[in-house]
């Protein structure tokens, strides 16, 4: 009796750290998580003191709610002036319709602003996805840029396409010069999907802030670590979540909202305010 009692005992046990197991895969992979962010700068013209963008990226087919109406409310309720998609938004399972109700209401939020990511090109659907951004109004910075006005002040905001896409595309150094041809002193963004790139490639190119997805949070995010599993299989990656510095210039690195199976990292509507010193 005694025995079986123990039995059952580690069975009870087993099944509790299961289902605990499951209910934090559960809210690491289904739980939005509305973050707010800061980045400040000098450079920043008056008028966008306090302007709002919302960053989004790698949905990869995930749908949260009917008609992605839980990402929309969550998104809504951030008030943003700008909303920015940094890629892998679908990917070679999910085509590209799925996508359509959630870019419909977004650009009834704020304007919208998208760059391709490494799944997007890899799906052979560009095509589809680039008609889908015109027929729902989204704005496609394929290796370029747009002002941004808010209150009589304008900033720059530019995009390049991942280095999956077509080979003769512009190189970011040759966006990031027109971009400073333009605006020789303005303040400027960059929508780049990759943040693995941003210590070797982008961090040169001179932006005030880069903004990327890419590394999923690491996946795992473990105590002591910036996540477990990095883009292309790297262990213990850096730039996963949030700021980062290097030479002298800062990137914003989205969690994202879909992709494998995530622990200890909910899926990220980050919601970055802008300030001037």
């Amino acid at each position: 009796m005694a025995e079986r009692k123990r039995r059952h005992g580690k069975l009870y046990l087993l099944l509790m750290a299961l289902a605990a197991a499951g209910a934090a895969i559960w809210v690491g992979s289904s739980v939005l998580s509305v973050e707010e962010f800061a980045f400040t700068s000098a450079r920043l013209p008056a008028g966008w003191d306090g302007g709002r963008l919302v960053v989004l990226s790698d949905l990869h087919g995930k749908r949260f709610g009917r008609q992605h109406s839980r990402l929309l409310e969550a998104v809504r309720g951030a008030k943003p002036d700008v909303i920015c998609l940094c890629g892998d938004m679908m990917d070679e399972w999910s085509g590209t319709e799925y996508l359509r109700p959630l870019l419909e209401g977004l650009v009834e939020i704020a304007p919208v602003y998208y760059v391709t990511g490494n799944h997007e090109w890899a799906s052979g659907r560009m095509p589809e996805m680039r008609q889908l951004l015109e027929e729902t109004g989204v704005t496609y910075l394929s290796n370029t840029f747009v002002p941004l006005e808010r209150n009589g002040d304008t900033i720059t905001l530019a995009g390049i396409d991942d280095p999956n896409g077509y080979a003769d595309q512009k190189t970011p150094q040759q966006v990031a010069r027109e971009v400073r041809d333009a605006a020789p002193e303005g303040f400027w963004l960059l929508l780049a999907h990759r943040n693995n790139l941003f210590e070797s490639e982008y961090a040169a190119l001179g932006a005030d802030l880069t903004l990327s997805g890419h590394g999923h949070g690491g996946l795992w995010r473990l105590p002591f670590t910036d996540g477990l599993l990095g883009s292309g299989g790297t262990l213990l990656p850096s730039y996963t979540n949030g700021f980062y510095t290097c030479r002298g210039a800062e990137v914003f690195v989205s969690r994202g909202l879909g992709g494998m199976v995530r622990l200890f990292n909910r899926p990220e509507v980050a919601v970055l305010t802008l300030r001037r010193t």
